[in-house]
């Protein structure tokens, strides 16, 4: 079937979400006469006003994010037959379980996070896996309400957390933007000799090799890592990694990387070394036919626990 864009936005409730929405479909140029389905899975204090587009061929319809179903989707498209879909998430369910429920034709084109400052430390102290949910896929996440002169590097820093290549932008009491340009430096030395991953260090060293492994090739990287067996490859290599959280203890997992070592057989699971590896990057069965980090053991040598079993970034 035909592929179906749709424009998600998310956030907490009072966000800036149907404001936002509102001034797209009132600009000529995002509203060209385009067939759109607004999904309101949340209502607000601020309602769309319809009379103010310039084409009126946009219909709304407010459903409850927890409980709609797949087939009521399918109902909805056949029903108004859109050319594109503007869905207003609501911020206190998960977003993942409603993409599961979209038609498969149905593509998110752009998924944007509002974020109201004056509450949203509040919410990433007190729910912090719902603020997780929202930055992980998104493209853009934008920081409204923000008094000019004050300091986003906190948020700057949680965005990036969550999302190293979301773009963020600040919008301003007196009506002023501002995109965020604040520099990202790793903290390791990725051009040394040898690559030293320090202990709290290993999440973001682990998830910038994953993106982008050709950076790596050839280089020399040394890190402290349990060890984990590959099912399918148990003679000469093995997959040194960390326990992982990004946002609360029910996302943990172990991020590991595919090793070849000639001793790996006689390498205990769970046993903890400090291994001093080459980078290259390879076609792996962990990466699913794509582009990954494969390391080349040059030593793997037992290793005191780190003090935390469980790294963040």
């Amino acid at each position: 079937m035909k592929q179906i864009p749709v424009y998600s936005f998310t956030g907490f409730l009072d966000a800036g979400k149907t404001k936002f929405i509102q001034e797209t479909l009132e600009d000529p140029r995002f509203n060209a006469g385009e067939k759109t389905l607004i999904l309101a899975f949340e209502e607000g204090e601020e309602e769309f006003d319809f009379s103010t587009y310039p084409h009126k061929n946009v219909y709304l319809e407010v459903l409850d994010q927890e409980t709609v179903t797949a087939k009521e989707l399918a109902a909805l498209e056949a029903k108004y037959k859109p050319e594109r879909i503007v869905a207003e998430l609501n911020g206190m369910q998960l977003i993942g379980e409603l993409y599961s429920k979209f038609p498969e034709h149905w593509v998110i084109a752009q998924e944007v996070m509002f974020a109201d400052t004056t509450t949203f430390m509040a919410y990433n102290n007190n729910m912090r896996n719902l603020v997780m949910d929202k930055l992980v896929g998104a493209q853009m996440v934008v920081f409204n309400r923000l008094e000019k002169g004050t300091d986003t590097m906190p948020l700057h820093k949680l965005a990036r957390a969550a999302n190293r290549n979301i773009d963020i932008l600040y919008d301003f009491l007196d009506g002023s933007t501002a995109f965020d340009d604040i520099e990202d430096p790793l903290p390791f030395d990725i051009n040394a000799p040898v690559i030293k991953i320090k202990d709290e260090d290993y999440a973001l060293w682990f998830r910038d090799v994953t993106e982008e492994p050709e950076k790596y090739q050839g280089k020399t990287v040394e890190f402290k890592a349990q060890v984990a067996m590959l099912r399918k490859e148990r003679n000469g290599m093995f997959a040194p990694g960390r326990f992982v959280m990004t946002c609360c203890v029910e996302d943990i997992e172990f991020c590991g990387v595919p090793c070849k070592w000639i001793a790996a057989k006689s390498l205990k699971t769970r046993s903890w070394v400090m291994v001093r590896a080459t980078v290259s990057a390879e076609k792996h069965s962990l990466y699913r036919g794509e582009m990954g980090p494969v390391l080349t053991a040059s030593s793997v040598t037992p290793a005191e626990p780190c003090e935390d079993e469980v790294c963040t970034f």
